[in-house]
């Protein structure tokens, strides 16, 4: 009874959380802008780890059949968090529904966690709420299907705690979930990584400038950040490295659309529709915080912490923030190839909703605590009051699992991480999985996986044959154990693997391996990860 009494608001903020994800429990996928695509590419990035790949980075159904390496390319942790729930039993559509649902509710905790850290419980739990219930994560939910963004603000906060509790206390666990944590924000989501890395960096030199013990302090952090870095390696290294290989500087260059004017921030309709039509409103309430925030600075001055220094600079990220939506941002997007990325300046929203969350949450301790009941009540109504119409699906897609598990005509983004050689899209399925080009041969097909294709191939003279598999480092083909050269700039197969086979009967085996930096990458995260362990280990046996 007392542990009840002590966890009440983050019991209650669990059930409010609830509250917005009750159209997940309806039969059938949600219809958003990426829902079905994130549907297929995680029932191919499943197939690939059932059949033993720890790293899934080819999905041989997407592109019409014809493969593709956006797994290499796109955040991954979804997927294994979706691929969980798959093999414990669920269909590839609730999977992914219990995915959606469980970042949202996890981001409200980890917020509360966080903030009732510094300002007590009823600052946590308004934190939580406002977190919650900024009209752009319905956006995401319900309008967009964004998966990775959704997971993506699972982390912040809680990196924050960490950090927050290695500044009272140096200890390697608050170093390991803080690693951990990292790594799983850069797993979450490529973009929105970047956006939040200032403000958990700007946290840290706060935490470091406040803290009594600098030194060991700073010492902590920056282990933190290494090892969230080498943890994530195995995803982030092939993608940076490897990405030359895609159009993805072709596709984003000079490419930016989704510029807001401050009126539609302000307020907004909403929409299912697309760029330009859903809603960019950052929120009634979350701009009431914003509002109050110069006089919480002013307040905040008198008090013995520096707490100030950390809310001017989240204003300050806010405005930039609102300005990056802005057209008036254009020639900067247009004079760095970073922000290309982004493709959508709307993206900053993300950002844009943190500090009102963090911003409530201080003047809600600042509130006398008689008047704190009051004032967290008509928060949190009114934030339940105003977005209570964007919870709902549009409508509902009910097709059969092998809908997603078949050939899929589709790649889940905008043909940014096609391979350079190939063309941006195929638009039809292939009519067999290999094909002669010159020459006469008997074939008969052997084992297939997601990374491997067996053939016998009887040839009465020499075959060239094209492959069914678009072409990307890493695929190779073997004739008779021996590794032969690739084509795959044939005009009639462009991007396809093609390859000659001599006269005789000979075995082909062709397989997508590991590159050197791919093979890397996977030792460095998997050494990063010993050393933490080992590193625990030794520090637990020396507290003894």
């Amino acid at each position: 009874m007392i542990q009840i009494k002590k966890y009440k608001l983050l019991i209650l903020l669990l059930l409010i959380s609830v509250i917005p994800l009750f159209d997940f429990l309806k039969p059938g996928l949600p219809v958003t802008h990426d829902g079905q695509d994130h549907v297929a590419r995680i029932a191919n990035f499943y197939q690939s780890l059932k059949e033993g790949n720890l790293v899934p980075r080819w999905a041989e159904n997407l592109n019409w059949g014809y493969g593709h390496p956006i797994l290499m390319f796109l955040y991954p942790l979804p997927s294994y968090i979706a691929s969980f729930f798959k093999f414990a039993g669920f269909s590839f559509v609730d999977s992914v529904k219990i995915t959606y649902a469980l970042s949202f509710i996890l981001s409200g905790i980890f917020m509360f966690l966080w903030i009732r850290e510094l300002w007590g419980d009823k600052a946590g739990f308004v934190s939580g709420v406002i977190y919650l219930f900024a009209p752009y994560r319905f956006v995401d939910l319900y309008v967009r299907g964004a998966i990775g963004e959704s997971w993506a603000f699972v982390w912040p906060p809680l990196i924050c705690f960490f950090i927050l509790r290695i500044a009272r206390e140096r200890r390697v666990e608050y170093l390991l979930g803080g690693s951990l944590a990292l790594a799983a924000l850069i797993l979450s989501h490529n973009a929105l990584m970047l956006m939040f890395l200032p403000v958990i960096l700007g946290y840290a030199f706060y935490s470091i400038y406040s803290s009594k013990n600098r030194r060991s302090n700073a010492i902590f952090l920056l282990l933190l950040f290494v090892f969230g870095f080498l943890l994530a390696a195995f995803f982030w290294i092939p993608a940076f490295f490897e990405g030359k290989y895609t159009l993805r500087d072709i596709v984003t260059k000079d490419n930016i659309i989704g510029f807001e004017n401050i009126g539609r921030l302000l307020w907004s309709p909403w929409s299912y529709l697309g760029t330009g039509a859903f809603s960019v409103q950052i929120g009634i309430v979350q701009w009431l915080g914003v509002l109050f925030v110069p006089l919480a600075i002013v307040l905040a001055k008198r008090q013995k912490e520096n707490i100030w220094t950390f809310l001017f600079f989240l204003l300050l990220t806010f405005c930039i923030a609102i300005l990056m939506i802005l057209p008036i941002s254009k020639p900067l997007y247009l004079s760095l190839s970073l922000l290309q990325k982004f493709q959508f300046a709307w993206r900053f929203l993300s950002l844009a909703i943190l500090p009102p969350a963090i911003f409530i949450g201080f003047i809600t301790f600042l509130v006398p605590e008689r008047l704190k009941t009051l004032f967290v009540l008509l928060f949190v109504v009114s934030s339940l009051f105003f977005n209570r119409s964007y919870w709902k699906a549009k409508s509902y897609l009910l097709e059969p699992e092998s809908f997603y598990t078949q050939p899929y005509a589709g790649t889940t983004d905008t043909g940014e991480s096609a391979p350079r050689w190939s063309v941006r899209f195929m638009e039809n399925f292939p009519q067999k999985k290999i094909e002669i080009v010159d020459g006469q041969a008997n074939i008969s097909q052997g084992k297939r996986s997601t990374t491997v294709r067996e053939y016998r191939v009887q040839a009465t003279s020499p075959v060239r044959l094209a492959e069914s598999t678009l072409y990307f480092p890493g695929w190779n083909v073997y004739i008779n154990g021996v590794k032969q050269t690739i084509e795959f700039q044939d005009p009639k197969y462009r991007g396809l693997i093609t390859f000659n086979v001599p006269k005789g009967d000979n075995l082909v085996v062709i397989r997508f391996e590991r590159t050197k930096v791919r093979l890397v990458a996977e030792l460095t995260s998997l050494f990063a990860g010993l050393v933490l362990i080992f590193g625990m280990i030794v520090f637990r046996y020396r507290k003894r």
